[in-house]
């Protein structure tokens, strides 16, 4: 009996276990940053597809909140297309940052400094029409300070600016 056991066993696994790995040595060398990307452009199109749909349904929001017109006053009605289109050029911005990302494989820091300016700049003026305490301005007046610095910054340390100029210098 021993002697049957000894013999089959080694052959029976034997191909298995060779089997079993070469799938894991496989898994192991393939190329996980070509699966990566590819996840990444399956997410960011989903992301497209639901900022476009966002927009979209934004727009035409505001086209139907300016039956407010007539019931409302004027005043009001139009502070809030302001705020509304102001939020509609946010989303806008980060549709540009996700779509540079996309095609660029990397995100400027200058789109979204401009899409939290853009956004800032709502809350001032909502906070405007609101006639909000001195310390509220103060506060934002300090963080779109802090964003006009890093804007300013990130412009002038680009590394496309960069590349730029060292191209200018190789070829003049």
């Amino acid at each position: 009996m021993k002697t049957i056991a000894s013999r089959i066993s080694p052959n029976v696994f034997q191909p298995a276990l060779q089997e079993s790995s070469s799938w894991i040595t496989q898994a192991l060398t393939a190329d996980l940053t070509h699966m990566w990307m590819k996840g990444i452009k399956i997410v960011l199109s989903l992301l497209i597809i639901t900022i476009l749909l966002g927009l979209t349904g934004g727009v035409f929001r505001i086209f139907l909140n300016l039956q407010t017109i007539m019931s409302h006053p004027i005043e009001q009605v139009l502070r809030h297309l302001i705020v509304d289109t102001l939020i509609i050029l946010a989303i806008v911005e980060v549709f540009k940052t996700t779509l540079t990302y996309f095609s660029e494989g990397r995100v400027k820091v200058t789109f979204i400094v401009d899409t939290i300016l853009v956004v800032m700049l709502t809350e001032i003026i909502s906070k405007w029409f609101s006639e909000a305490p001195a310390s509220q301005w103060l506060t934002l007046g300090g963080i779109i300070m802090v964003l006009g610095i890093i804007r300013i910054v990130a412009v002038q340390w680009s590394p496309t600016k960069a590349e730029q100029q060292l191209e200018s210098t190789m070829t003049g």
